[in-house]
């Protein structure tokens, strides 16, 4: 979630973690256990978007993702993006474990917005 804080230039993505009270009221169908699996956006018009498609979705509204989230329209891609997102959702602890965040995350600081309280 950091590093979509650096790539929202222009301000369109509001972050809410899992244990904010207002994901209750924004998203009152997802289950703790829907939002564990994977990442959700819901757009201005209560369209609910998860894994890869709001990857994509985002994409479309950040500069610098726009040509992942361009790729991801042609046919066939976003069913392959869909299975690698799971893949990776369910190996997430392990791939923590091997990878980590290391020295990384000190490089990138939370980005402090007034929209949303910060990273």
């Amino acid at each position: 979630m950091r590093l979509l804080t650096w790539l929202d230039w222009c301000h369109v993505v509001r972050l809410l973690p899992i244990a904010d009270p207002e994901v209750a009221r924004v998203a009152p169908t997802l289950t703790r256990e829907a939002l564990l699996e994977a990442i959700h956006c819901v757009a201005t018009d209560g369209v609910i978007h998860r894994g890869a498609r709001c990857l994509r979705f985002v994409g479309l509204r950040m500069p610098l993702l726009v040509p992942l989230a361009l790729v991801l329209w042609f046919p066939g891609v976003i069913w392959i993006a869909e299975r690698i997102y799971q893949w990776v959702s369910r190996n997430r602890h392990l791939l923590s474990k091997l990878f980590g965040c290391k020295n990384a995350c000190a490089i990138l600081p939370a980005r402090k917005r007034h929209h949303d309280g910060g990273a």
